[in-house]
C-alpha cells in the first residue's frame, strides 16, 4: 500500500524542465520591444549603444540586435550633421539677440553720458564679451587712494542706475593703474591699489536697493592691462581707470 501511494506521488510530480527555454523567450521578446522603442526614435546614437549592450550580454550566440539600423550610414551621418548644425545655428542666433539687447543698454548709458557731459571720462564699448563702461581714474579717486571722492559718489550712484535690469546680469568691476610705482604705506603694489578700488566702487554701486550684490564680482590687474602707452602723461591717464563689464546672460 506504501510503495503504491509512492508511485503515485511520483506520478503527480509536474516536469519544470519547460521553465528555463521559457524564460529565455520572455527575455528576448523584452529585448526586442526596447529595441523598437529605441528604432521608433531614430537616434542612431543611441541605437548602436543598445545594440552594442545586447549583442554584449547575449554574446553566446548569434546578437538578438545583429540586424540593419533604420537608417542607413549616409542618412545617419545627414541626421547628425544636421543636427549639429541646427545646434549652431540656436547658439549663433542666441548670441546675436544677447548682442541686441546689450546695444540697447548701450545706447540707454550713451545718451547718460551726452547729457552729463562725461565724454572725456566715461567710455562704452561693446565687445565680444558684453558691454564695457571705462571709468578714467581722475573721475571717482584721487591720485595713489582708493577712496571714491565724497563729491563724486553722487555720480557713481547714478550710474547703478544703469545698471538696474530685468533680468540682471552678472557685472565684474576691475580696477587698473599705470606702470608707476605707488609710493603709499596703505599698499603693496599697484595690484593691491587697483583691487581696493574695484571693491570700492563695488559698495558704492550696491547701496542701491535694486541690485543684487550676488552679480557683482571685483578684480584687480594693477598695471598689466594698459590700454596705452605708460611712456607718455596721456597714456598713463588713460591706463588708469575702472572698467565694468557687463555680461551677456548664459543660456539656459
Amino acid at each position: 500500500m506504501a510503495k503504491k501511494k509512492k508511485k503515485q506521488h511520483h506520478d503527480e510530480h509536474m516536469d519544470e524542465s519547460w521553465l528555463v527555454p521559457y524564460a529565455d523567450i520572455l527575455t528576448l521578446l523584452l529585448a526586442l520591444f526596447i529595441v523598437l522603442f529605441a528604432a521608433s526614435n531614430v537616434d542612431a546614437k543611441k541605437f548602436h549603444e543598445i545594440a552594442k549592450a545586447f549583442n554584449t550580454s547575449f554574446s553566446g550566440g548569434t546578437g538578438v540586435l545583429e540586424f540593419p539600423s533604420p537608417t542607413e550610414t549616409g542618412e545617419m551621418e545627414q541626421l547628425d550633421v544636421q543636427e549639429k548644425k541646427s545646434t549652431e545655428a540656436t547658439e549663433e542666433e542666441l548670441k546675436q539677440l544677447e548682442q541686441e539687447k546689450l546695444a540697447e543698454i548701450k545706447e540707454k548709458v550713451d545718451s547718460y553720458i551726452d547729457e552729463k557731459k562725461l565724454g572725456n571720462q566715461l567710455q562704452t564699448t561693446l565687445t565680444e564679451d558684453g558691454l564695457l563702461i571705462t571709468i578714467l581714474d581722475e573721475i571717482f579717486f584721487d591720485s595713489g587712494i582708493a577712496e571714491i571722492r565724497e563729491k563724486d559718489k553722487h555720480l557713481a550712484k547714478e550710474i547703478s542706475e544703469l545698471l538696474v535690469m530685468n533680468p540682471p546680469r552678472n557685472i565684474t568691476v576691475s580696477g587698473h593703474t599705470d606702470n608707476v610705482p605707488i609710493n603709499n604705506s596703505a599698499f603693496d603694489s599697484n595690484l593691491d591699489l587697483s583691487a581696493k578700488r574695484a571693491v570700492n566702487f563695488i559698495s558704492i554701486l550696491i547701496e542701491n536697493k535694486k541690485l543684487d550684490p550676488s552679480v557683482f564680482s571685483a578684480e584687480g590687474f594693477g598695471e598689466f592691462r594698459p590700454v596705452a602707452s605708460n611712456d607718455t602723461a596721456e597714456g598713463r591717464e588713460k591706463n588708469r581707470r575702472v572698467e565694468v563689464l557687463i555680461l551677456p546672460n548664459e543660456k539656459k
